[in-house]
């Protein structure tokens, strides 16, 4: 990263660690010390290969803290999973043996103790799981990045679009295609959801390096992505999309011995004066739908309005 990108990456952390502390009620030293190592961890983390622009790097920093923090309720839970099984363990042994004839008034007083004790660690991971899953919530409220495929999400596209076409006139060309896996439902029928999920991740890996660092890929939902084409021709965007469809067509993914073999439809459409965000995405929909009832594995351009 240049002077500049690392200087903006060290003020998203700062941003980052001010709104933590405000969302405690009682932040203390080692919260920060801790908040500090994790973000130091994960800047480490970031490879400058999969990372397209600055802005991309700062939404991975706030989507991978928001990963450590998952893992955490996850050992919490366990933790206190443990406690639960335990805590009833123990109680269970005092209720057969309160009763018994055999007196053993310092084993009895101390399972009460132990008892006591793991109560109170099952209330305090309670809170801590309370604690951490409402911070996550906030996170993924905020974050504009696809949690899986690391890409830009549905919230972004909105935003972008948003942006785009409040401008009314562009100076430029602008073109979006709604790219379709297909068949996609029958990858994760029959190899499993893990396996679908790395298909998305190829699939998205596979758009970062063959479009421009000016392009935009999100995760529009499901098996589908948009991706946005800048200051570029119609025959060019057709040129683009192609290549896409060849080159995924052309790779396969290995999984657990299975060779996994997926094409790709497209829909494109190109921005006309005084679009909607609908307007756009109706436009590439309807292309798409075409590509698919003609064979899938191809790409349609709608212009305008049918």
């Amino acid at each position: 990263m240049e002077k500049d990108d690392l200087k903006s990456l060290v003020t998203q952390v700062y941003k980052e660690l001010l709104s933590n502390i405000d969302s405690q009620n009682k932040p203390n030293k080692e919260e920060i010390v801790s908040y500090l190592r994790d973000a130091a961890i994960t800047i480490e983390s970031l490879a400058d290969s999969e990372i397209d622009s600055i802005e991309h790097a700062k939404l991975t920093f706030t989507n991978a803290y928001k990963n450590i923090a998952d893992k955490s309720i996850s050992s919490y839970k366990k933790t206190n999973g443990n406690f639960e099984k335990l805590t009833k363990l123990h109680q269970e042994t005092l209720d057969t043996y309160k009763d018994d004839l055999i007196d053993l008034p310092s084993i009895s007083e101390k399972f009460d103790e132990i008892q006591s004790h793991m109560k109170e660690e099952v209330t305090r991971a309670n809170s801590i799981i309370s604690k951490l899953s409402s911070q996550i919530k906030e996170l993924e409220e905020n974050t504009n990045l696809d949690a899986l495929t690391k890409v830009f999400n549905r919230r972004a596209l909105d935003s972008y679009l948003g942006k785009v076409c409040k401008k009314g006139k562009l100076k430029h060309e602008l073109h979006l295609l709604i790219l379709d896996i297909d068949d996609f439902k029958s990858v994760n029928d029959t190899y499993g959801h893990i396996a679908g999920d790395k298909v998305l991740i190829l699939i998205a890996n596979t758009l970062r390096k063959v479009l421009r660092d000016g392009d935009k890929i999100f995760r529009y939902g499901g098996e589908e992505f948009v991706i946005v084409l800048n200051r570029l021709s119609k025959e060019r965007c057709n040129l683009i999309a192609k290549r896409l469809i060849s080159i995924i067509d052309a790779n396969q993914l290995i999984y657990k011995g299975n060779s996994l073999h997926v094409t790709v439809s497209i829909g494109a459409t190109r921005y006309i004066d005084g679009d909607t965000p609908n307007d756009l995405i109706e436009r590439a929909d309807r292309a798409l739908y075409i590509s698919k009832k003609n064979g899938k594995n191809q790409m349609t351009i709608q212009e305008k309005e049918v």
